[in-house]
């Protein structure tokens, strides 16, 4: 049999408990594609590397139009028990009476955890390690896939049976089917409206009946619809892309809601239950891993981090700071306490931190980028933004598939004027790694306005509005259509009236008399650009739009200050200190506000300096 996926996603960001752990004895083993950190014994860390590369051999050979290899790393944190488990495990599920974990699944912008339990409980022995690497793989749709589905799908994968020569996907799960056949199934409205805050998905005996539920479900629509050659799971996935109403969406795929329920509820009281078999092999050469002893402070700075994407923020602060006074110069420390100022918003000491990674391990590709972000944003300096192009690049070469790291060099390419070509493969490299990402497309249509291709730039936008899968993504991508067309437009207005002021001019030109034409013309006066990049702190006058020319003064200390830019819709424009309401029109919106611009010099001193981007101020 050859079993279909739906290719769904969850993004957990659920608050972790924190609690200091006793020092074990920890070490890392790191598999081709997944690095385990353990306080186990080295056969068990061993073990845990291997099903999770050969479930991802399973899925690769199911699906292989699934990227299975993210470009962010795979962080397996293996506790040995449920005691130490604890010092990790969310704050919500510690409360009596809370569901017990056996694992989660964490998914930030730059790093994938799994936290489980060696010693977990259940039918299965590997069912937490494939039940979390389904989230893991499952991780890029999370806008708006409902609980349900994510959890069905990851119960639907936690029992496949690896073998020698086949894989046996979707077996049932006793203990599932045993809460259904002793339990009162929920309403489907209610199990489709479970979210992170109910009680479904935190209470024992309530997120009990949540999960094995989902899992009925999932496990009943996918058995009934391969002899159909049917894909409702699919179909349903796709409504609720395009924002229909979760209940219109599972009536439209599903049918009648209440004969699904009756159906269902006739489904679990069976006594046996079908499952698929999938030819396959899945090799995988153990003695390639690397095994290393962790320090204690290595080990506590791993769980710290882990800490800190869960939100942790004291309890990870606690931790670093120990580790910080045993080791003044741990990387991962420097990388985790910018991390929580960046989180905080706190963005000169974010980059202090990250300055720190970046001086003393110029190998972490993590500390390269997020330097340079901060950097970026925090400074306008022409000498900073060399620094942070610098360590971009650095980030690229240590990272070739960390899509953010190219999506910002181009994007910082574009701003510079400089380099255009390069900062349209820095883009199209960042849209390839992510398809789906909506914010990459948008770069990269304006990296295009930059280089004068909007027609080119319309066609990527028109791509992204069928990529996008939320009302906040559409909204995004519809806006950047009309700045696009407004400067397409702008463009051929300016064309047309530069190809008719020719025509003119030829005519007056065949009128001429050969006298007048021996009389000598004045030359039009070209901007030649004179020494690097200045900045100029002021209120902005005199607005003039000739469109899409633009020309404006800045008054620094009762002072003007001239400038002129051919095409505005390749000004920088950002603010400080404030939230824009609306579109801004350059036109019609900048006269008296205080700004800070930069421009270039014009080494001919009757040509206005050249604007390259504004900074309004509140």
């Amino acid at each position: 049999m050859s079993p279909r996926l739906v290719v769904l996603a969850l993004l957990l960001a659920a608050p972790f408990a924190s609690a200091r752990d006793k020092a074990d004895n920890w070490i890392q083993v790191q598999s081709p594609h997944f690095v385990v950190a353990t306080n186990a014994s080295e056969k068990q860390g061993r073990r845990i590397a291997d099903q999770f590369e050969r479930m991802r051999s399973v899925f690769h050979a199911a699906f292989p139009k699934l990227e299975v290899d993210p470009g962010t790393p795979i962080i397996v944190l293996a506790i040995k028990d449920e005691k130490d488990f604890k010092t990790l495990e969310p704050q919500e599920y510690l409360a009596k009476g809370s569901l017990k974990l056996g694992g989660l699944f964490l998914h930030g912008p730059d790093k994938n955890y799994v936290l489980m339990r060696v010693e977990a409980e259940g039918d299965h022995p590997y069912a937490t390690i494939y039940h979390e690497y389904t989230h893991l793989l499952l991780s890029k749709s999370a806008n708006w896939m409902p609980l349900w589905m994510n959890e069905g799908l990851a119960e639907f994968y936690e029992n496949t049976d690896i073998q020698e020569k086949d894989a046996l996907l979707g077996k049932p799960s006793f203990e599932n089917i045993g809460w259904l056949q002793q339990n009162r199934l929920l309403p489907l409205a209610t199990l489709f409206a479970v979210d992170h805050n109910s009680p479904y998905y935190h209470e024992e005996k309530k997120g009990s009946i949540f999960y094995a539920e989902s899992w009925a479900l999932t496990h009943y629509i996918q058995m009934t619809d391969y002899p159909q050659k049917k894909s409702r799971l699919n179909d349903y996935g796709i409504l609720l892309a395009q924002n229909v109403d979760p209940l219109e969406a599972a009536n439209r795929a599903f049918g009648d809601l209440k004969q699904l329920q009756a159906n269902l509820e006739k489904y679990v009281q069976q006594s046996s239950f079908k499952y698929f078999q999938m030819k396959t092999t899945t090799e995988v050469d153990d003695s390639a891993f690397k095994v290393q002893p962790l320090t204690v402070t290595q080990s506590e700075a791993v769980r710290a981090d882990f800490l800190a994407y869960n939100q942790r923020t004291a309890d990870a602060q606690a931790l670093l700071d120990r580790v910080l006074q045993e080791d003044s110069k741990n990387v991962s420390a420097f990388e985790t306490k910018g991390f929580i100022a960046f989180e905080q918003h706190n963005l000169d000491e974010a980059k202090k931190w990250y300055e720190l990674a970046v001086q003393y391990d110029s190998q972490s590709y993590l500390a390269h980028y997020y330097f340079a972000a901060i950097t970026i944003m925090s400074s306008q300096d022409p000498s900073t933004r060399d620094r942070a192009e610098s360590s971009l690049r650095a980030c690229v070469k240590l990272n070739p598939k960390f899509a953010p790291a190219f999506d910002e060099l181009g994007v910082l390419l574009a701003m510079q004027h400089q380099n255009l070509d390069e900062a349209r493969t820095m883009g199209l490299t960042a849209v390839s790694l992510e398809p789906a990402n909506v914010r990459y497309r948008i770069n990269m249509s304006n990296i295009l306005l930059t280089m004068d291709k909007a027609d080119i730039a319309l066609q990527v936008l028109n791509a992204a509005s069928k990529v996008a899968k939320t009302p906040e993504d559409s909204q995004m991508v519809a806006d950047a259509l009309t700045h696009a067309q407004e400067y397409a437009d702008a463009k051929n207005q300016s064309e047309q009236q530069r190809m008719a002021q020719n025509q003119i001019n030829d005519r007056s030109e065949t009128a001429t008399t050969r006298t007048d034409r021996n009389i000598p013309k004045l030359k039009h006066r070209d901007f030649v650009p004179k020494g690097p990049h200045r900045f100029a702190t002021g209120t902005l006058k005199s607005i003039t739009c000739e469109n899409p020319a633009l020309d404006l003064t800045v008054v620094v200390s009762g002072k003007p200050l001239a400038l002129h830019v051919d095409n505005y819709f390749k000004v920088a424009f950002s603010t400080l200190g404030f939230h824009p309401t609306g579109d801004l029109n350059p036109c019609s919106d900048l006269e008296n506000r205080p700004a800070k611009v930069e421009y270039i010099e014009s080494a001919n001193p009757a040509v206005s300096a050249q604007l390259i981007s504004i900074e309004l101020h509140k």
